[in-house]
């Protein structure tokens, strides 16, 4: 879709068009509310930087829709569509299977969530990096740094759905 369609959206319709990207209510209606953008990089730069944090309650409900690194979205739903082409480049071999499900495990009890990384761009071995790297935050330091994975995501997935 491109941007000045977008920009004339109704609420509903813009809604809808954006809950793939991150399913956060106040992300989506902010950048509702935040139209009409002059271009693209404005457009993401709001949805990366200029809505405030993610709280704890949001990030629950966004990570629910994630699915663990290295496995495969089910369903037919644009958010599994997205998911699975960001995780395609992957490297799952055996080995890479096994180290992911370890590294998956290892934080999930660490931190009682799902590990989130952006993995588009990333190779499997920055990926197992990154988890290992994470696994020594604290839990606000470490808060931050999902929230920040998931607007990068939502970002990603915006420039998938508009165009200049």
């Amino acid at each position: 879709m491109h941007l000045d369609a977008f920009n004339e959206l109704s609420a509903d319709q813009a809604e809808t068009l954006l809950r793939p990207c991150v399913d956060v209510d106040r992300w989506i209606h902010e950048l509702i509310a935040a139209r009409p953008f002059a271009n693209r990089d404005e457009l993401s730069s709001y949805a990366l930087d200029g809505i405030a944090p993610f709280d704890p309650q949001e990030l629950d409900a966004a990570l629910a829709q994630h699915p663990r690194i290295g496995e495969r979205a089910q369903g037919q739903s644009k958010e599994a569509e997205m998911s699975r082409g960001e995780q395609a480049s992957l490297s799952l071999d055996g080995d890479a299977t096994s180290r992911l499900k370890a590294a998956n495990q290892n934080y999930e009890q660490r931190f009682d969530r799902v590990f989130l990384i952006r993995a588009a761009g990333r190779s499997t071995e920055e990926i197992l990096a990154e988890c290992e790297r994470r696994l020594s935050n604290d839990e606000k330091t470490e808060a931050a740094e999902v929230a920040r994975q998931l607007r990068e995501i939502a970002v990603l997935r915006l420039k998938v759905l508009i165009t200049n």
